[in-house]
């Protein structure tokens, strides 16, 4: 498939107009017909406009909530691929975006403000649920059980050779021989608190031992794969070339990573008029585990694939909708 689709994405997450914000989108990029999702007479017509960040899975889960909607009724316009989590939030904020996948530790630490995040996952909705409401007036429902949190990862190769499976493990590896636990790290990971930092001091690690490499993100997968560069790296948990380059992800044994789940968010008022979108994305929610997603962002990442297709083809292979 060619890959305008992509671009027209582009140009509507990016179009400003002045004085108004973002404009209202553009049209579905593929048609789907009823599944499992039929016709819902609240929604029929309704206009909805669904948004996304500006990376694989955000589009993917954009497109989820796109032929969802599409199926039941509404008249959908596409606003995904927004450049970052504060322009997606503010257009929520304003009305310009009605219904969005976000995540709860974003929530939490990008746009609550909190510095302390709470390791149980649906503790860490809840209480971002609760106060966004009463901050924003936001709406957090139907939470996935997939986690896209940061996580270190290592090559199949390195853990046989060095035993290391966890982070407490990682950490020892430090101390005990630092050379051998060479590590590529993302430059917001290196800096942000829920990245290396704050890593070091919950694991106890000497930040003056480490061999630390600041790489481009997209350079950490490979280069640990190689285990030449670096042998460790930082990596968000539900990328697909984790399993495409049968990299191995440490466990985070003393629960460090704040909880990134996905859920659906709109402002109170579109919620509150519109009670039928979260019915109809709950059963989608659901379905998107760890393994789920992965295996979808895979597809875009290493395959290639264009997201609106494998979002498309992944609701036809779950019966909630059909290909036209």
């Amino acid at each position: 498939m060619n890959r305008w689709w992509r671009g027209l994405a582009v140009a509507a997450g990016l179009l400003l107009v002045a004085g108004c914000g973002l404009e209202s989108g553009g049209a579905v990029p593929l048609r789907v017909g009823p599944g499992s999702i039929g016709p819902v007479p609240e929604l029929e017509g309704a206009r909805i406009i669904v948004g996304s960040k500006d990376f694989t899975e955000q589009n993917i889960l954009g497109y989820l909530i796109e032929f969802a909607m599409s199926a039941a009724g509404a008249e959908v316009r596409d606003l995904t691929n927004i450049q970052g989590s504060n322009s997606l939030r503010d257009a929520q904020l304003h009305g310009q975006i009605d219904v969005a996948y976000d995540y709860t530790g974003t929530g939490w630490i990008n746009y609550l403000g909190k510095e302390t995040p709470i390791p149980d996952e649906v503790g860490q909705f809840e209480a971002v649920r609760e106060a966004d409401l009463a901050a924003h007036g936001m709406v957090w429902t139907a939470m996935a059980p997939m986690n896209n949190t940061y996580a270190l990862v290592t090559s199949s190769r390195t853990a046989e050779e060095t035993g290391v499976r966890t982070l407490s493990d990682y950490a020892a590896l430090i101390a005990k021989d630092p050379a051998a636990a060479a590590t590529c790290v993302g430059t917001e990971f290196n800096v942000r608190q829920d990245g290396f930092p704050g890593l070091a001091r919950k694991y106890n690690i000497d930040a003056g031992k480490v061999r630390k490499q600041i790489v481009q993100d997209a350079v950490v997968y490979q280069a640990t794969a190689d285990a030449k560069q670096c042998r460790f790296g930082s990596v968000a948990a539900t990328d697909g070339r984790i399993p495409a380059l049968n990299l191995v992800l440490l466990q985070d044994d003393q629960r460090f990573f704040p909880k990134y789940n996905a859920a659906l968010v709109m402002r109170k008022s579109f919620a509150d008029a519109h009670p039928q979108v979260a019915t109809v994305l709950e059963p989608i929610s659901e379905r998107l585990t760890n393994e789920e997603i992965t295996e979808l962002n895979r597809q875009v990442d290493v395959e290639g694939r264009e997201p609106a297709e494998v979002a498309r083809d992944w609701m036809v292979a779950q019966g909630f909708v059909t290909a036209r």
